[in-house]
């Protein structure tokens, strides 16, 4: 079984491209999802995280979001110690998941920071979802009823397309004017095939 990393920038459209490999039968681990959900649910991951920013960090029981954001968005250092303490987390539940789908011929691993953290080193291929700034921005100003300044800080602190390109087997190009399902088929035949 192969496993295979997708990533892209915030509001490239990775969730929709997924959608698509899941409805081909392809088991996809959001590692994103499953990083919210240890940090309201892991005890251990709990205790670190009020550990590194402070009994603010939980209101009602749930991880205070707003309030870590602030801060990490301004603090590449507790950005880096927060990565440092999910990230490992994250990983083991994915190695746990990706036992139930051994009998597949492979599974997608989504992340937004899946090469900054490194995963992509245990990865057999990455497929990246590009889309130009502008409409990543317009998508995430929809989706997440926020402004733009709000979006380019969150922008600003990923790593660039070219960057992470590079990293990368396959691009789908998620701007309105490549249509998405063709570039879908076309990587998981190779897939599968290869």
């Amino acid at each position: 079984m192969k496993i295979i990393g997708i990533t892209g920038g915030i509001g490239s459209g990775k969730t929709l491209v997924c959608q698509v490999f899941s409805s081909l039968g392809v088991p996809v681990f959001n590692s994103d999802i499953e990083a919210k959900n240890l940090m309201n649910n892991s005890n251990d991951l709990i205790h670190n995280i009020i550990s590194l920013f402070g009994e603010k960090a939980y209101k009602s029981n749930k991880l205070n979001r707003a309030y870590i954001s602030q801060i990490i968005f301004n603090d590449k250092e507790k950005l880096n110690a927060l990565n440092i303490l999910v990230h490992p987390v994250v990983r083991q539940s994915f190695n746990i998941w990706n036992q139930r789908h051994e009998n597949k011929p492979y599974v997608l691993n989504e992340a937004a920071l899946l090469i900054e953290s490194g995963a992509h080193n245990v990865l057999d291929a990455i497929i990246y979802v590009k889309a130009p700034e502008k409409i990543r921005i317009r998508r995430v100003m929809i989706r997440d009823n926020c402004n733009e300044t709000d979006v380019r800080d969150r922008i600003r602190n990923q790593w660039s397309d070219d960057q992470k390109i590079k990293h990368c087997k396959w691009i789908i190009n998620n701007d309105n004017s490549d249509m998405l399902l063709p570039q879908i088929l076309d990587i998981h035949k190779e897939i599968i095939s290869g």
